[in-house]
């Protein structure tokens, strides 16, 4: 049983349309993110997004339609599974509303278009027409007319999409397409035309006008639909043309792209003139600024101009001119007043704004697609590549990715978490107890003042607006010789100072006593709290005083607690009045008292256990328009949360969180607009969140927190003070979890990553494109870059027409008085097209000097590519064409030890002890065994298991004991395991399916991981996968007890989780290839589905519950913690 979860999700753009979706007089931009839709609204700053939502399937087409009763515009998707659906914006909602049910397109005996799915709409806005298939058109009418029984004519509403009708050219290579705009207002019979541009073979193309027929279905007839050829072209269109790109009136007629020409073609006469152009290039996307200029991108990232001159209303000549340079464009999208979107499937998109012959960078929008190649360089401890981590640091990997292409290729390290910016130290500090912010204005200045506590002292610190620091050596009539409880500016300009053997009030200005409170003799204060209007005091921790700040600490209100009920820890809210949350050690339970006479409102036992003692407890507003939530946090390292009736008091909706194994101390740290977030600190600091509706949970990219206070000052505004075991910074701290990417420029495509953690440093094997004189260069490197600085040290250029295929790291065996080392190994290959030699390829070793240079040290020749390298105790694997080879290493040779010849060809290895797991780039996996020789015999590789079945392999790794995951190149994921009790030695050898998924993303890379979870952990994460789309997932192994009630949750909520088109989640899911398809998931679970879980009402989730066919101990409360504890690993 197997879990899957994104990590990051899929970022690449191919895919973006602008059009009036939440309201009729404001235009959106709607972007495809693989299988995510994420709307955003054009703002000064760019483009800001309003919400998003993950479909079943990838998309691969947008198009906007608009039904004359809708005053908004509807939304046609089409996905990779052949599956098309319309959806509007629910304004009461806030959500998606599916307008039309998902249709299967699919045909099993067409050929997938070689080019990109096309979706066009004719300028009467009359059809819409597909291509998915070579010489099949899908023709969907818009007026939707009806033949009634008599023959009359019956009109139903226009605008949407009525049913499909499939129709075939004999065109089967089509490498763009379009509608023309006619010149003359057309009677209605008027047929639309469609020009197309095709592809005759032997590098030549030419230009065809189609236009459609269409009858209207009867009341006993199908409706029908034919393009009928119009003309073909008599005149010699480039053989490089890529694009249509039809004119609009006044001018008509349309566009040619070549790489060396723009062609323009009359409505009328079908004249065509050609323009070459000043540097050839290739075109790969256009959009529309008006009826007489677009903007046009090329594959080298440049962006051009076109501009259309007119004599009339006929073409006179038109003028193509640069602008910049941007991230290599998959769409481009105008918004308004001179802003454009450039969606980028191979570097960051870009919110540009134009200037005459210039353009601006206004927005970058982050891009890891795709990632070609992976390393997993720190696991939240710095174990690195296959070391052990704790199950909760899993979300605080950090990855370092080979992203981009040619020249947005690039080197990105990525960190999913709450992010901390260190901005200020203020020294080494050991053993800081609490930490307080205070103001020198009072309760409405600034703050400027920061307040440490220790054991045995207290220490004052004042910051200027500069943010200049000075610590006070007497501040303001506190005791600064014992550790401080309690700190807080309070009304008429006073400070509290609560210590262990008194409570001070003194004045803010002279620091004048303005009045005192001590507990009774030999007696000690052990917890306080105010909201700046009553003192909470708990006294020996069996007695409770009130005090009332206005009234010079007067007491207001006093209660004594017998032996077994003493005071564990006490709150009393700010973001509700009158009340007091008292925590206690025995009973595990918590009461609210009324806060003038504690007089009790309501208990809450918060567990069964004994040993399950509340430390913190916190009243506080974390999702806006709903009722606040209590957190508990318990000493065995649970944080429970409730929901509080503000009006009652009343508690429900139990969830529990593990942050730890020790408690967490929380910390309240203000949102805005009454809102908060919730630091908790343990070994594994936390930051608590609302979002979506619901309460996140997310690591914070701090090692260690001990306290935690608000610092918001004019100096650093939005800041917080945090402290270790070792100093005290002043830092700023996300409001919620992010992907934080650190960048590294290469300006290359780095093929493949390797880290060194003894050198400190990445190895990367990059490949180089330019264009010289109309003729493309293509050189490959291997560079030295640094970990920290992230910059590149040394770089080594490879041979003419030689490519990087593989880069590996490994041990070097030092000698007795020197330190450990590692090296690089290179694998390379020879183009194609490279002059005849014996040699097609090359194993390179590099060591790093001590100067930080590379050097060479051993190579070998190869009369075949290396693929793939791995490393197996100190020897080399590598994946060459036909074989793997075993070598050993002694500089300046490899010498080759044992092969093992291979079905077709490996694309990827993985080494676990002796076993290499070999991914077949036809034949699935394999799995060998080296076995060292004995008695002067050779070393030999044994295949012990194999998958006989087809599949075409990306990359393999090994995940459990005699279990691999393989991904394969369309979009599915396969778990196989060893039957190693099999009856007979065939049975033995064979790996079966255990579990298998679609995931609709190309994997390109899985590094497996060991994590250390604990006895009752529901999944063990044992691998990240990377795939084209730029997304990360987790991967894990679902434990025993929990595989059948996960199974259950994701098969009763995918019945819940209503998505996009209604498609069913099985038929998205369901493993798919040439040679089979399944109708659904085989014993995988979907963690993005079940997550959704958390986004239910509570009732729906208790329709779920009780649907899954098994009484769940704990009920929703224990599905909702699992669920939560799910989510946290990612």
């Amino acid at each position: 049983m197997a879990y899957l979860a994104p990590i990051h999700r899929p970022s690449s753009v191919r895919h973006a349309l602008r059009l009036n979706f939440f309201k009729a007089d404001e235009e959106c931009v709607v972007v495809a993110k693989a299988n995510r839709l994420e709307l955003y609204a054009q703002t000064p700053n760019g483009l800001s997004l309003q919400h998003s939502k993950a479909i079943y399937g990838r998309v691969t087409m947008l198009q906007k339609l608009r039904p004359t009763s809708s005053p908004i515009d509807h939304l046609f998707v089409g996905t990779d599974r052949n599956t098309f659906f319309a959806v509007s914006w629910d304004p009461s909602s806030k959500q998606l509303k599916t307008e039309k049910s998902y249709v299967d397109l699919a045909d099993k005996t067409g050929r997938d278009s070689q080019s990109m799915d096309r979706c066009l709409i004719d300028p009467m806005r009359r059809f819409m027409v597909l291509d998915l298939f070579e010489g099949i058109l899908t023709v969907f009418p818009f007026f939707y007319a009806k033949m009634g029984n008599e023959g009359e004519m019956i009109a139903v509403e226009t605008g949407s999409p009525g049913e499909p009708i499939t129709v075939r050219i004999p065109e089967l290579f089509v490498r763009s397409s379009a509608f023309l705009h006619r010149r003359f207002p057309p009677p209605k019979d008027d047929k639309p035309r469609l020009v197309l541009l095709c592809d005759d073979g032997d590098e030549k193309a030419s230009v065809k006008i189609r236009s459609l027929t269409y009858a209207p279905e009867g009341a006993s007839e199908q409706g029908y639909a034919e393009f009928e050829e119009e003309l073909r072209l008599q005149f010699d269109v480039d053989p490089s043309a890529s694009h249509l790109i039809p004119v609009p009136a006044p001018a008509y007629g349309f566009f040619i792209l070549s790489e060396t020409s723009i062609t323009y073609v009359e409505d009328d006469s079908y004249h065509a003139t050609v323009e070459p152009l000043q540097h050839a290039t290739i075109f790969v996307t256009w959009t529309q600024i008006d009826p007489q200029r677009w903007l046009l991108a090329d594959d080298f990232g440049s962006l051009y101009f076109l501009m259309v001159h007119l004599d009339a209303d006929s073409v006179e000549s038109w003028k193509l001119d640069l602008l910049g340079e941007t991230p290599r464009a998959s769409v481009l999208v105008y918004l308004d007043g001179g802003y454009a979107f450039v969606g980028s499937h191979q570097g960051d998109s870009q919110v540009i704004r134009i200037h005459e012959n210039s353009l601006e960078v206004v927005q970058t929008m982050t891009n890891l697609a795709p990632i070609l190649d992976f390393t997993i360089m720190d696991m939240g401890n710095r174990a690195g590549e296959g070391g052990q981590t704790n199950e909760f640091s899993s979300g605080q990997a950090r990855l370092v990715t080979g992203s981009g292409a040619f020249q947005d290729g690039s080197l990105r390290s990525v960190r999913s978490g709450v992010g901390m910016e260190e901005i200020g130290n203020l020294g080494q500090m050991d053993h800081i107890t609490q930490l307080f912010s205070l103001s020198s204005g009072g309760t409405s200045g600034k703050t400027d003042i920061l307040v440490a506590s220790f054991f045995d002292e207290t220490r004052a610190f004042e910051f200027s607006p500069e943010g200049e620091v000075e610590e006070a050596e007497d501040f303001r009539g506190f005791d600064l010789s014992e550790g401080t409880l309690l700190a807080a500016n309070v009304p008429r300009d006073r400070l509290l100072q609560v210590i262990r053997s008194a409570a001070y009030l003194t004045d803010l200005e002279s620091g004048m006593s303005m009045a005192e409170w001590t507990p009774p003799a030999d007696q000690s204060i052990i917890a306080a709290s105010t909201d700046a209007h009553y003192l909470a005091i708990s006294v020996g921790g069996v007695d409770l005083y009130v005090l009332d700040i206005s009234k010079e600490l007067d007491v207001s209100a006093q209660k004594t607690f017998g032996a077994d009920s003493q005071i564990a820890c006490l709150d009393i809210p700010t973001v509700v009045s009158g009340v007091l949350i008292v925590g206690f050690w025995h009973g595990a339970a918590i009461s609210i008292f009324n806060i003038k006479n504690l007089e009790l409102i309501h208990t809450i036992r918060v567990s069964d256990e004994a040993i399950a003692v509340p430390r913190t407890v916190l009243l506080t507003q974390i999702l806006p328009e709903q009722p606040p939530t209590l957190f508990v946090a318990m000493a065995d390292g649970n944080v429970v949360t409730y929901t509080v009736d503000p009006s009652t008091f009343t508690a429900s909706g139990r969830t529990s969180t593990i942050l730890g194994t020790q408690q967490a101390n929380l910390r309240a740290i203000p949102k805005g607009n009454g809102l908060f977030n919730v630091f908790a600190m343990c070994e594994h600091p936390s930051l608590i969140y609302g979002a979506e509706g619901r309460i996140i949970y997310s690591a914070v990219t701090a090692e260690y927190a001990t306290c935690v206070c608000p610092f918001d000052t004019a100096a650093f505004p939005g800041a917080v003070a945090i402290s270790s075991d070792a100093a005290l910074k002043i830092a700023h701290v996300d409001s919620e979890r992010r992907t934080h990417v650190q960048t590294l420029h290469v300006g290359e495509t780095v093929r493949r990553v390797a880290y060194s953690p003894i050198e400190k440093a990445f190895g990367l094997g990059t490949i180089k494109r330019t264009l010289e004189n109309g003729i493309e260069i293509v050189q490959s490197h291997f560079v030295l870059a640094d970990e920290i600085l992230f910059e590149k040290l040394d770089t080594y250029k490879l041979n003419e027409d030689e490519l990087v295929e593989c880069v590996a790291r490994m041990a070097v065996q030092g000698g007795e008085d020197s330190e450990a080392a590692e090296c690089f190994i290179v694998g390379t290959s020879y183009l194609e097209d490279a002059q005849e030699q014996t040699e097609r390829g090359r194993i390179l070793v590099f060591t790093v000097t001590p100067a930080r240079r590379l050097e060479k040290t051993a190579q070998i020749g190869l009369r075949g590519a290396c693929r793939a390298l791995a490393v197996m105790d100190g020897k080399i694997v590598a994946a060459l064409v036909k074989t793997v080879v075993i070598y050993t290493l002694s500089p300046p040779t490899l010498t080759k030890l044992a092969a093992y010849r291979t079905a077709t060809a490996p694309i990827s290895i993985a080494v676990t002890g002796p076993h290499i797991a070999i991914a077949d780039i036809m034949k699935s996996v394999s799995v060998v065994r080296y076995t060292p020789g004995t008695a002067g015999e050779p070393d030999t590789l044994t295949e012990t298991a194999r998958h006989f079945a087809v599949a075409w392999g990306t990359a393999v790794a090994h995940v459990d004991e005699d279990t691999v995951l393989e991904s394969d190149a369309e979009g599915n994921l396969t778990l196989l395991k060893q039957n190693t009790q099999g009856v007979t030695e065939d049975d033995r050898r064979r790996l079966e399916v255990t579990a298998e998924i679609r995931l609709g993303e190309l994997v390109n890379r899985i590094q497996r991981i060991n994590v250390s979870a604990s006895v009752d952990a529901v999944v063990v994460p044992r691998a990240f996968l990377a795939t084209t789309e730029g997304a990360i997932y987790l991967f894990a192994l679902i434990a025993p007890g929990y595989q059948d009630l996960l199974m259950r949750l994701q098969a009763t909520l995918a019945g819940y989780v209503k998505s996009a088109g209604n498609v069913p989640f099985n038929k998205y899911r369901a493993f798919r290839n040439e040679v089979r398809g399944a109708e659904e998931p085989f014993r995988f679970v979907d963690g993005e589905l079940v997550e959704g879980f958390l986004d239910l009402d509570e009732g729906v989730q208790e329709r779920v519950v009780g649907g899954l066919g098994v009484v769940v101990e704990g009920g929703v409360e224990r599905v909702r913690g699992l669920v939560e504890g799910l989510r946290r690993l990612c």
